[in-house]
């Protein structure tokens, strides 16, 4: 969240097509799950993608508008800034879930000190701050932490944003008091949907765990403010060594982890289902056997919320649906393997980050017992340090994928499970990205490098559930191969057991999720089989869905009709394809939509007009700040100061404006004269 005081030009590249377009919001409910999930794609197409591309991200500043290059802006700044602004607003602004001062380790740890609740979590964000080197004084006022977030709610801001100066910049821009201060950018709790959805608190987990890894993934010195490379786990045993990569950035990545940590303690008491019982229980964690009774995470569960001085806590839990559905399990595994590689404390383990090993020597979080740094899980204890609770989510997650939601004799997983009976449905973009998430936790389990790292090779451990986890890959990529491929390239919308292949006109989330599964199989087993097949359903994609008049993918028939979760995707494609898929010299065939100027042009394309939209009140993006240019000057009262086509947060959509998210919207031929 750093502050930007330079004045910017605005961005005028693009206008004349988008005058061309209506892409006008089709509903206000803000979904966590889509996104949190299209944010954590954003992020991945954002500094750490153009960073592989080869740009120097030094050479990235929010006031440069469309510098280096407006590819490189568009990824790097406004893909990845709006991805880290709108975590922001769910898990520190908006109030969208539990009050971390109710969370399950600030209560523990209240109560073995002998304090209240308040009182020790104010304890904790200062010990937090000693740790990185942070002024206590100037940690944002009335932040709203929260311990686990609700599935949706009312994005629009319930009173009047604090938008008065709080300090001068430069050129005449200034700090504006909301950004100190967040009393003034609460969401209206009455609006909001309170139940539990693993798919929303997962997402959520999963842009925390992104950011948590990036932030703290390194150390400063304190006195200049200057990144390191950490070299050893006692590096911050020096007075003048801080934890993170900055300061600043460091405080917000400790605050991303004390969240997390009581996130994976109140899961671990409170959301494992019981379908024998009808009941939520404590997991069972690194020893569960399935075999022996099953124990999920259920799809939904109502909170019966109580408010008071303490902020928010859940009174009572009530499951309202107890399937389990593969979304939710994918995308908890995904951010528990991405979290497993910043909290790994095994010896074996030797590729992991010195700076990650500096957070869990007690200081600022307890370090894991021994009997649960080894492989053998019967000799495991319980444990509320992070990476215990993690870890035994972590195992559970994966063997409850394997039991519940994967057909070995067909090869597939299926996107539902009741508890006592297995599904026989197949989707294909659910089974992609479950293969997403099965490689970064063989990645994580096996000792390797995760994060936006996530692409390098290294020496693994050899993990037996490593071993189990690239057959589940690679059989399902086979079946892909085998069975879903149509005469025109595409795949088929699904699969379903004793029918066959689902038919209809071809859906774009199939697509994308053949080519995200496909492309993973490759990574984790490096068969070009699974890539040469990815790339021709991307050219077939593009062919059958680039619409030249949308400047973007029709997602069904002549639609172009765009939610977060679409949205996500389709970042993600395009990432691949410029990063894995684009044509090389040693590739026989090299279509044109492969093409890295083509690739580029058609990411381009899709954040002008679907993402930022033709017009202030138009396209997915709600609103924005200064992080992506849009400073503050008292003289100029317009709510976009960077003359691009979104508003700044007080000036978008509605009496007091809305928080910077993601909005679903259509994309269609404006037909006026």
């Amino acid at each position: 969240m750093a502050m930007i005081t330079t004045s910017c030009a605005p961005s005028m590249q693009g206008s004349k097509q988008k005058k061309k377009l209506n892409v006008p919001v089709t509903s206000y409910r803000f979904d966590t799950a889509g996104n949190m999930f299209a944010y954590s794609e954003f992020e991945l197409s954002g500094e750490p993608m153009v960073e592989s591309l080869g740009l120097n991200l030094d050479l990235l500043k929010p006031e440069a508008v469309d510098k280096p290059s407006r590819f490189d802006y568009t990824a790097g700044i406004e893909s990845y800034e709006y991805s880290e602004e709108a975590m922001y607003e769910v898990v520190e602004k908006s109030g969208l879930g539990i009050h971390l001062v109710n969370g399950p380790m600030i209560q523990q740890l209240a109560s073995a000190a002998g304090k209240n609740n308040r009182e020790l979590l104010g304890e904790r964000i200062k010990e937090l701050a000693e740790q990185v080197g942070y002024p206590i004084e100037q940690i944002q006022q009335n932040m709203y932490p929260t311990v686990i977030e609700y599935s949706g709610g009312d994005p629009h801001y319930t009173q009047k944003v604090d938008t008065g100066k709080f300090a001068d910049g430069e050129k005449g821009a200034y700090t504006p008091n909301y950004q100190v201060d967040f009393a003034s950018l609460r969401w209206d709790r009455k609006k909001m949907e309170k139940t539990l959805i693993p798919s929303a608190y997962g997402s959520t987990f999963l842009k925390q765990a992104l950011w948590a890894g990036d932030f703290l993934g390194g150390v400063h010195t304190k006195d200049k403010d200057e990144e390191k490379e950490a070299t050893s786990s006692s590096d911050d045993k020096d007075p003048n060594i801080g934890l993170g990569v900055s300061s600043a950035d460091g405080m917000q990545g400790m605050i991303l982890a004390e969240e997390i940590w009581n996130k994976l303690a109140f899961i671990h008491e409170n959301l494992f289902y019981n379908p024998q019982t009808g009941q939520l229980e404590k997991a069972q964690g690194s020893k569960y056997d399935p075999s022996k009774g099953l124990q999920y995470l259920p799809h939904e569960v109502v909170v019966d919320e109580k408010v008071d001085d303490l902020g928010a806590n859940a009174e009572k839990l009530t499951v309202k649906n107890p399937s389990s559905d593969l979304q939710d399990q994918w995308m908890m595994l995904w951010p528990a393997s991405e979290y497993f590689g910043v909290m790994d404390q095994r010896d074996e383990n030797k590729n992991i980050n010195p700076a990650f090993r500096a957070l869990t020597d007690g200081k600022p979080f307890p370090s894991a017992p021994k009997e649960n740094l080894d492989q053998d899980t019967d000799n495991d204890i319980d444990s509320t340090d992070p990476y215990s609770l993690n870890r035994g989510l972590l195992l559970q997650q994966f063997r409850n994928l394997q039991t519940m939601h994967w057909n070995e004799q067909e090869g597939i997983f299926v996107t539902k499970h009741d508890g006592k009976t297995q599904g026989k449905v197949f989707d294909p973009f659910q089974a992609g990205y479950t293969v997403e998430s099965l490689r970064i936790f063989q990645r994580a389990y096996d000792g390797l490098p995760v994060g936006y790292a996530s692409g390098e090779d290294a020496e693994g451990l050899k993990t037996e559930e490593g071993k189990q986890a690239l057959a589940m890959i690679q059989k399902q990529a086979d079946f892909i191969l085998a069975k879903l491929i149509e005469k025109n390239g595409l795949v088929a919308n699904g699969y379903e057991i004793g029918n066959g292949k689902v038919g209809g006109q071809p859906k774009l989330l199939a697509q994308i999720g053949a080519i995200r599964g496909l492309t993973a199989a490759y990574l984790a087993t490096k068969d070009s089989k699974y890539r040469d097949a990815a790339r021709k359903i991307y050219v077939a994609m593009d062919q059958y869905f680039w619409d030249p008049q949308l400047k973007t993918f029709r997602t069904e028939g002549n639609q172009a009709i765009y939610d977060p979760t679409i949205a996500g995707g389709v970042s993600a494609v395009l990432r691949l394809g410029l990063t894995s898929l684009m044509n090389t010299t040693s590739d026989s065939t090299k279509p044109k939509a492969l093409q890295r100027k083509i690739l580029k042009e058609r990411y381009q394309d899709f954040y002008d007009h679907v993402i930022d939209g033709p017009s202030l009140t138009e396209g997915m993006q709600a609103s924005e700040f200064w992080d992506t240019g849009d400073l503050y000057y008292e003289k100029d009262q317009s709510g976009n100061t960077d003359k691009d086509h979104v508003p700044q947060i007080q000036k978008g959509h509605g009496k007091y404006g809305i928080s910077p998210i993601l909005l679903p919207v259509e994309v269609k031929l404006n037909r006026e004269k």
